[in-house]
């Protein structure tokens, strides 16, 4: 369902929904000219494979209101001039309740990219089940004088060692310099089990790869290495979700990469090849479909470690 570009103060109807727009000619991605009309054209054509990652998702916004060179705020108190159908959840933070926006159809997700929100960050549970990640999430994240190729040697290794444990993974590029790797689970375990499992195998890995690997959150010590950050694991804590834009210089996108692209981009040294903008990702989802599909169904169990 592809949203067509119309005048300001427009709406656009996304199946059953008629969606309020607005300045769909502003410029959010100034050096590449990339509009609100083009990023709220991208998540109407990718909503089909994203809807099914944000829903019933407690999701926070990250706005641009005046592009990504401008000031951006964080909301995660789903705004009250909302529209009756964009759906809620109740969620108990440290220091208020705070009703969550759910992005449970394609028209809500249209609403939201005419917030300006960008970025897409989901919780690691559902709302129906806040205290039961389905998955676990292991961010890669290159420090000074490290790059991706550093991030996706280190993946790789990750990789084996969950094998070893009877784990499959997934990877998809953090639409940055960054990856991140996806363990599903989708079975009984809880924050406190995937935080305790998710520190002592990034420590293993830091143990056993300690020239290329920290786990420390330092950034002084993050020289030359990759940081792999565990602490994502919590039951407060978001990611940005797959399939989700970033605010770059360029609308660059959380895109899933198979193993097999990885390992050609170590071998080549060409990590501007793992580099997605909107129209890339919309060609792969025709060529491969959704490669994090099985992150929504694969049901894993933790295994004992010792670390």
């Amino acid at each position: 369902m592809a949203a067509k570009t119309k005048p300001p103060g427009s709406t656009l109807q996304i199946g059953r929904r008629t969606v309020p727009v607005s300045n769909l000619d502003k410029v959010l991605y100034p050096s590449v000219g990339f509009t609100k009309g083009d990023v709220i054209q991208y998540y109407s054509e990718i909503a089909s494979v994203l809807v099914p990652h944000l829903k019933d998702r407690p999701l926070t916004l990250k706005r641009y209101p005046n592009g990504v060179d401008a000031p951006f705020f964080y909301e995660k108190m789903c705004p009250s001039h909302r529209p009756d159908w964009v759906a809620t959840a109740r969620v108990e933070t440290t220091s208020r309740p705070v009703d969550f926006c759910l992005a449970n159809d394609a028209a809500t997700l249209v609403w939201v990219a005419n917030l300006a929100s960008l970025e897409l960050h989901t919780l690691l549970a559902r709302a129906k089940n806040l205290d039961r990640p389905t998955m676990m999430v292991f961010d890669h994240d290159p420090g000074e004088g490290a790059d991706m190729l550093d991030c996706i040697r280190v993946a790789m290794h990750f990789r084996e060692m969950l094998e070893q444990l009877g784990l499959k993974s997934f990877a998809k590029t953090s639409g940055g310099k960054g990856l991140h790797l996806y363990v599903p689970l989708n079975s009984a375990v809880t924050f406190e089990e995937t935080k305790s499992f998710s520190r002592a195998i990034a420590q293993l890995l830091e143990k056993e790869d300690s020239n290329r690997v920290t786990t420390n959150m330092r950034k002084d010590l993050r020289k030359g290495k990759v940081f792999v950050d565990w602490s994502q694991n919590d039951r407060h804590k978001t990611t940005v979700c797959v399939y989700s834009l970033r605010a770059r210089t360029n609308p660059t996108v959380s895109t899933p990469v198979q193993w097999e692209e990885l390992e050609r981009a170590a071998k080549k040294n060409d990590a501007v090849s793992l580099a997605f903008e909107t129209s890339d990702v919309l060609k792969r989802i025709e060529k491969h479909g959704d490669l994090f599909e099985p992150i929504l169904r694969m049901k894993q169990k933790l295994p004992t470690i010792n670390a």
